[in-house]
């Protein structure tokens, strides 16, 4: 089991950033792909970015990309999303999943077992 808490979040203007932290406890040692979701409201779950564990494959939504960042301290067991240049079409709650033994980073949600409590995102015009 990976139990995983998220903290940052929040209200944000146009064009403001913010940054998540995604902390991982559990049976962490096995290693484990980090990917960050988010849903708006009467929207699907959707893929924001993946990472998996040693960091040599990422992949970013194409609606995030050059704005967003996704990273990780494994020493910290710790992912982070950096999000810069934040857009009204962004708010949503935001989740960051786990999966262990996962050598990918998919987009599938479907694909991770473990999962924050989700924090609220919202970009105000």
């Amino acid at each position: 089991q990976v139990q995983l808490v998220e903290s940052g979040g929040g209200l944000v203007q146009v064009g403001g950033s913010l940054r998540f932290s995604c902390a991982a406890s559990g049976r962490t040692g096995s290693g484990y792909a980090m990917g960050w979701f988010r849903q708006a409201p009467g929207k699907e779950c959707e893929f924001v970015a993946g990472l998996n564990w040693s960091g040599g494959i990422i992949r970013y939504d194409d609606s995030v990309k050059g704005r967003f960042t996704i990273s990780r301290d494994n020493t910290k067991n710790t992912g982070y999303l950096q999000m810069n240049s934040l857009k009204p079409e962004d708010t949503a709650v935001y989740y960051c999943a786990a999966e262990l033994l996962y050598q990918d980073a998919g987009r599938d949600p479907g694909r991770y077992s473990y999962w924050g409590q989700g924090t609220q995102v919202t970009v105000s015009s």
